[in-house]
């Protein structure tokens, strides 16, 4: 199995490119189940389980597994009862963001998802500072959420699940996988420090060589680097 993030590692400047498509194309032919892990929304993950040649996809940093098969099959990691109850919190975040961070803007896929709140700091807007950025995870914080930065977002959620949570109930509910053969039988690749969890759980990790912008914030490090940026 092949855990993989999308933006950043598949992608190149946004777009993802033939070569990387084709890439999961190959690899499923050869038996290799793709499942992409990314900090994207709901209503992007319903199409990638849809359509793309993928065994399934956890979405949201953790808050969701999707795997299609001729039937949409959905886990959450959270309750329903507790969605509106978060969205409250993420909005009283939401405003505070937008008035004290000069230059940050709500992920304009923002509308698409269910359980986190995803602040754009390069992806849509010009790039902020690393100390505007630290600055948005800090007001996360503050109310309780967690909060993970990305290449070109700070997601917030409220929940103690993140992407190896989610990852851990996919492989033990979808192939039946104790930690042990997650571990021997699975290998992650990354690109930045949300993916910190994934480097920690998967001996098999690596990075995309522009893993080097985050590399020294990190503790725990992917075993691998690869020579060249992004979906090259």
């Amino acid at each position: 199995v092949l855990l993989t993030d999308i933006d950043g590692t598949l992608t190149e400047h946004g777009r993802l490119p033939p070569h990387s498509y084709s890439a999961l194309c190959q690899l499923a032919e050869r038996g290799i189940y793709v499942i992409p892990v990314t900090g994207r929304p709901a209503g992007w993950c319903e199409l990638i389980a849809r359509l793309w040649p993928v065994h399934g996809v956890v979405g949201e940093n953790g808050a969701f597994y999707y795997r299609y098969a001729g039937k949409m099959k959905r886990v959450f990691a959270r309750e329903e009862s507790k969605q509106k109850e978060d969205r409250a919190k993420l909005e009283e975040i939401r405003k505070e963001v937008l008035a004290t961070i000069k230059g940050a803007a709500i992920a304009s896929d923002q509308f698409c998802r269910m359980f986190d709140l995803a602040v754009d700091f390069s992806e849509d807007v010009p790039p902020l500072a690393p100390s505007q950025i630290q600055q948005i995870v800090k007001i996360f914080k503050k109310h309780g959420a967690q909060a993970k930065v990305s290449n070109i977002h700070v997601n917030g959620w409220f929940g103690d699940y993140d992407k190896v949570s989610m990852c851990k109930k996919y492989l033990l509910n979808e192939f039946g996988y104790s930690e042990g053969q997650m571990r021997s039988e699975c290998a992650f690749v990354g690109d930045s420090p949300n993916d910190e969890p994934m480097f920690e759980f998967f001996p098999h990790s690596f990075a995309v060589a522009n893993i080097q912008t985050f590399l020294d914030d990190l503790k725990f490090k992917p075993s691998y680097i690869t020579t060249q940026d992004e979906g090259k």
